[in-house]
């Protein structure tokens, strides 16, 4: 296990996020899109600039992928919808799938390189295993695929679309599935780390062009770096407890970003944590699949 002197994070945006999540780098715009789910905000930040925009919305973004079509498709409080334009509003995008289920929203997501949308829910008051993880065809269709869960989170696909990985957070459990490219099907789920009590449960992640996964630790206070087989290759500390997403970009795809959060810190952690909420960033030797869009 390593972490070698070119993993060192620095700061890419003293942002305050209460839940920063959902990073999505877009390679058009040189742009890191990424959400505040606690505030409904949508946001789109500019390394070369330092500038970061931002979107008030009426109801929070758990997750979102670029579209085929231009805009975002956005996995909501409710349901998902379609941003046409940053300046825009959110149009309804299928049916409001959570608007009897208060305690339910949509949390994470990702798009598969056939440009579908996977995307887990999330059971916010922990009263029930009632999340689920669903697919989302680009004509509309919605598939429930795996129930039974609080948290699902980290979606993420291989290169060549066939590995697929996600994890009932409070679990610390990461999942491996096989996965048909051509029908969207999973098979042949199995753990492929099991995280420990008490030192952090996986949150975001994404896969690089190893077929390597990058999970971020929520109250770890690190990313790792996990082989195929599972095994812990490498891990980034941070000075923070609550990273929430790591995600690749810049011109090469090497560039790591991720979101943090300040949520449910006492006043002593932020204190010691004065950085809590914001993005981090440092560079990596392999560079990070791409963010495929949804849509044909």
């Amino acid at each position: 296990m390593t972490q070698s002197g070119m993993l060192l994070p620095s700061v890419a945006l003293e942002a305050g996020a209460e839940l920063g999540e959902g990073p999505r780098w877009h390679a058009g715009e040189r742009r890191l899109y990424w959400v505040d789910i606690a505030v409904n905000a949508l946001h789109r930040f500019d390394p070369a600039t330092g500038a970061n925009e931002t979107r008030i919305l009426k109801d929070p973004v758990g997750c979102f992928a670029f579209r085929k079509a231009g805009g975002l498709l956005l996995g909501m409080k409710d349901g998902f919808a379609v941003l046409a334009d940053w300046a825009g509003q959110p149009a309804p995008f299928g049916p409001p799938l959570f608007a009897e289920r208060p305690d339910i929203r949509f949390n994470d997501g990702r798009t598969d390189p056939e440009g579908r949308f996977w995307a887990g829910s999330v059971n916010m008051a922990k009263s029930a295993h009632d999340a689920a993880l669903y697919r989302l065809d680009p004509d509309g269709e919605i598939t429930e695929i795996e129930g039974g869960m609080l948290t699902c989170n980290g979606a993420a696909f291989s290169s060549d679309g066939k590995r697929f990985h996600h994890a009932d957070t409070p679990s610390h459990a990461l999942r491996r599935y096989d996965c048909d490219p051509a029908t969207g099907t999973l098979s042949g789920r199995k753990i492929l780390h099991q995280f420990p009590l008490g030192k952090g449960r996986p949150d975001g992640g994404s896969f690089d062009e190893d077929g390597c996964y990058w999970s971020a630790l929520f109250d770890g206070g690190r990313v790792v770096r996990l082989s195929p087989e599972g095994a812990i290759l490498t891990e980034v500390h941070l000075p923070v407890t609550r990273p929430t997403m790591i995600v690749f970009g810049g011109d090469d795809r090497r560039t790591a970003y991720v979101t943090t959060a300040r949520t449910g810190l006492t006043e002593a952690q932020l204190a010691e944590q004065p950085l809590a909420g914001s993005i981090f960033t440092f560079r990596v030797d392999v560079p990070g699949v791409p963010e495929w869009p949804f849509g044909v």
